[in-house]
C-alpha cells in the first residue's frame, strides 16, 4: 500500500534560533546615532560657536540685523544688551543673542 500513500519521514527538529551577540544587536543603534550627530548635532553646533564668536567681535559702529529683521548700527554695547539705532534719534535696546549677521559698511546709510 506504500505505493499510493507515501510514508512520513521524520525530520530532525529545528535547531534553536542563536541569540544576536551584543555588538550585532547594538549596531543599528550605533549607526542611527553616527547619522543624526553628522547630520544634525555637528553642524548645529558649527553654527552655534560662529554666532557666539560674532556676537562676541561686535564693537560699536557695527552696522547689524536683528532676528527680527530689523537693520541698525550699534551705539552702545552692554553685557547682555546692545543700544541700536534704527532711524535718526530713534534708538532700541536689544539682547546681544537677537543679532543674526553683521552687514557691511554703508549698507545702513544705503537702506530706504
Amino acid at each position: 500500500m506504500s505505493f499510493f500513500i507515501s510514508e512520513a519521514i521524520a525530520e530532525a527538529a529545528p535547531a534553536a534560533a542563536q541569540q544576536p551577540s551584543m555588538l550585532e544587536a547594538l549596531l543599528p543603534f550605533i549607526i542611527l546615532f553616527a547619522v543624526f550627530y553628522f547630520l544634525l548635532i555637528r553642524p548645529q553646533s558649527k553654527r552655534a560657536k560662529a554666532h557666539r564668536e560674532l556676537v562676541a567681535s561686535m564693537g560699536k559702529g557695527d552696522e547689524v540685523v536683528t532676528n527680527g529683521g530689523m537693520l541698525g548700527k550699534v551705539v552702545e554695547l552692554g553685557d547682555n544688551f546692545l543700544l541700536v539705532e534704527v532711524a535718526d534719534n530713534l534708538q532700541i535696546k536689544i539682547q546681544r543673542d537677537a543679532i543674526a549677521n553683521l552687514m557691511p559698511k554703508g549698507t545702513y546709510k544705503d537702506a530706504p
